[in-house]
């Protein structure tokens, strides 16, 4: 069964499967809060865009590689996006990553997973959004994050991967921020990432 963490609670991905990590995948969803019939009437409400994105950094928390819908493969190759999905309608994930863990090079130490609305719509009309983490091989989600906050911010710091002795900790980190895309995220993820900031 899978683990539902709190803001800056972190698990042992490998401990939590209970065998050693290959692959997982990441997969992010939402919904977009419907404004009743008037604000249909009026155009409001519909589709959110929004767009999961994963920033890789090295040990000094520089960064090193950026997957999001304009590049959908790490340069390695180790990190690869499903796309862009522009409404967040239906069931399961509306957008996802996976990670090779094998295959990422061994000077990334951490992996920062963030969610921003690219249109600048805020979460204050997204609901039910959420993050887990799946080991790919066996289709079995190991931790879940649902995200609580519903405000005037258009981008989070979801979560992220660093690298361990024992394997891979993941740590739900749920900052908001008002950038509009990864980029705008990028140092704010490295000043999440920080030990300091998990308190």
């Amino acid at each position: 069964m899978a683990l539902s963490l709190s803001k800056n609670q972190t698990i042992s991905l490998d401990k939590t499967a209970a065998a050693r990590l290959h692959k997982i995948t990441l997969g992010v969803g939402w919904d977009p809060l419907q404004s009743g019939f008037f604000g249909k009437l009026m155009g409001q409400g519909g589709a959110i865009d929004l767009d999961a994105s994963c920033i890789l950094f090295d040990q000094q928390f520089k960064p090193f590689d950026l997957v999001w819908f304009r590049q959908l493969t790490s340069r390695d190759g180790a990190v690869q996006h499903s796309g862009d999905n522009r409404t967040g309608d239906g069931e399961g994930d509306d957008e996802s990553i996976v990670v090779e863990l094998d295959r990422l090079p061994a000077n990334i130490q951490y992996l920062a997973f963030t969610v921003n609305s690219f249109t600048g719509q805020s979460f204050e009309k997204v609901g039910n959004a959420y993050c887990r983490v799946i080991d790919t091989a066996r289709h079995q989600e190991l931790a879940r994050f649902n995200l609580s906050e519903q405000g005037a911010h258009t981008g989070i710091v979801m979560a992220c991967l660093t690298r361990s002795a024992s394997g891979w900790d993941f740590r739900a980190i749920g900052q908001t921020t008002h950038g509009r895309t990864a980029d705008d995220l990028v140092n704010l993820a490295a000043e999440a990432l920080s030990p300091a900031s998990a308190h």
